[in-house]
């Protein structure tokens, strides 16, 4: 039996090419994960800038996102969360800064859950007494329970509704009562987008009882 032996030089060519084709299936997927996260933030962003003027109305200015603060997180198979910050400005008016979160959907190319809180700025005078209201009986599950009872009966197909829990708000109330505000996403029917809604519940702080809710969507 006749043995050949394989040029050195053969094995050598097969090392390197075998390496250039690792690297570019490499090179590949890196670049699609990139594509990938840029349609997620770009359409994350402008669907958190269309809430935005949908909510402050036409006195809006102009909205800038700050790409250094901008969080990309897999949220499932085909699903990635995007948060971030930015600032608005309205009419006559000074920079409002604001943190934002959304959620994109690769498959569907669609967006939900877009919702946006203004950051408090730092006051340079001495402050007021802060509101210090008492939260041992105050439960914001049951603001938002009772918040997504009034959205079904507003919409009886809807679908999914999401609460921003970051974007929840402890504000005092008239007659020694507490107010509770937030942002969501409902989804008036199953397979429609989610449309954006801000909530307040008016809530006794002694029982926690909730005697009023108001959802605008």
């Amino acid at each position: 039996m006749t043995h050949r032996l394989v040029p050195p030089g053969f094995l050598i060519s097969m090392a390197i090419l075998l390496a250039a084709q690792l690297a570019a299936s490499g090179a590949a997927a890196q670049t699609e994960t990139t594509a990938h996260s840029a349609r997620a933030a770009e359409r994350c962003e402008a669907e958190v800038e269309r809430t935005l003027r949908r909510i402050r109305g036409k006195a809006v200015q102009e909205v800038q996102f700050v790409a250094g603060r901008r969080v990309l997180t897999p949220a499932g198979d085909d699903e990635t969360g995007v948060r971030g910050e930015g600032r608005y400005r309205m009419t006559g008016g000074a920079a409002v800064p604001f943190t934002y979160s959304c959620a994109y959907n690769a498959k569907s190319e669609s967006t939900s859950g877009a919702v946006f809180r203004d950051a408090l700025a730092q006051r340079a005078a001495t402050p007021a007494r802060a509101f210090e209201p008492d939260l041992t009986n105050l439960s914001p599950e049951a603001c938002e329970s009772a918040v997504a009872g009034l959205l079904k009966s507003r919409h009886p197909r809807v679908g999914r509704i999401n609460f921003g829990s970051d974007t929840r708000r402890i504000e005092p109330a008239d007659n020694g009562l507490v107010r509770l505000v937030g942002q969501g996403g409902v989804q008036r029917a199953p397979g429609m987008f989610a449309s954006p809604f801000t909530y307040r519940c008016e809530i006794e702080p002694r029982s926690g009882r909730v005697l009023e809710v108001q959802a605008s969507d």
